[in-house]
């Protein structure tokens, strides 16, 4: 099995492809995409200077008790017994009780360290790893390989996002899609035009990935089609420099959902 953990928390994207007997020594590959945080995503740079300062002592120690951290830092306790109560709404911290004891107040010793959403403040290269091993699927098992991965991807957020949609109207449907990336989306708007739809996201969370290999954008493009059960194709693009993707929905060209099968972006025509 290949495995890629990483991006973002709270949504799990499955990718796994079923590859033909003997292609390799595992018959799928999967790759897990785990997006980390509902709210914007941001870094460790743009925090405040204390915050920064102390989940940076934290990566670099591991853990640290408030006594270890006002030490290096400089503050007082209180100063960052109140931060890291902060860090600790945000998630990004998590204290843990030692079974010994503080030298200063003889008490059990609390210390501190990362949250897996912490750690994921500092830099990571996920999209690098992401391409390469897109390319090594293709390179290695077949061009067609990349494709059934993709068309698993997309049948996984279908299956995922499915129960939800039955039985609502198109507009309701197409509103829900809002989380289509993150849970309460701050930066997907939904809008009416000609008596169609426009979901337009401002902040793709696989922006550096897909400006590499495009294709990818592939799976919510199909995966929307059958969602909403009829033509959606991306007006805009991020590729393109437009600086964001505006998927139309054309509410008056309907599509049969229980027939559609997964297409790469560039197969699909005006009249599909």
């Amino acid at each position: 099995m290949l495995s890629c953990r990483g991006l973002y928390d709270e949504l799990d994207v499955w990718v796994a492809a079923a590859l033909a007997p003997g292609a390799i020594n595992c018959r799928r590959v999967q790759v897990r995409i785990k997006h980390l945080g509902s709210r914007p995503i941001i870094t460790v740079d743009q925090l405040p200077e204390s915050r920064r300062a102390i989940l940076t002592a934290l990566k670099r120690q591991g853990s640290a008790t408030i006594a270890l951290l006002a030490d290096e830092l400089q503050l007082t306790g209180e100063a960052i017994r109140q931060q890291l109560l902060q860090l600790q709404r945000e998630g990004w911290v998590v204290p843990k009780v030692s079974r010994g004891s503080d030298r200063r107040t003889g008490r059990p010793a609390t210390s501190y360290s990362l949250t897996e959403a912490g750690d994921h403040l500092f830099p990571k290269h996920y999209d690098i790893l992401n391409v390469a091993l897109i390319d090594a699927i293709s390179a290695e098992l077949g061009p067609d390989a990349a494709r059934r991965v993709l068309r698993h991807v997309a049948e996984e957020k279908v299956a995922a996002n499915e129960p939800a949609l039955q039985n609502l109207p198109l507009s309701e449907r197409v509103v829900a899609m809002r989380d289509w990336y993150l849970e309460s989306d701050p930066y997907m708007n939904v809008e009416e035009v000609d008596g169609d739809f426009r979901l337009i996201e401002r902040n793709c969370p696989f922006y550096n990935t897909a400006m590499r290999r495009p294709a990818l954008c592939s799976v919510s493009v199909s995966a929307l089609t059958r969602l909403l059960g009829v033509r959606v194709r991306r007006e805009e693009k991020f590729q393109n420099g437009d600086g964001r993707c505006v998927f139309r929905v054309y509410a008056d060209e309907p599509i049969e959902s229980a027939n559609w099968e997964f297409r790469l972006e560039s197969e699909m025509s005006s009249g599909d």
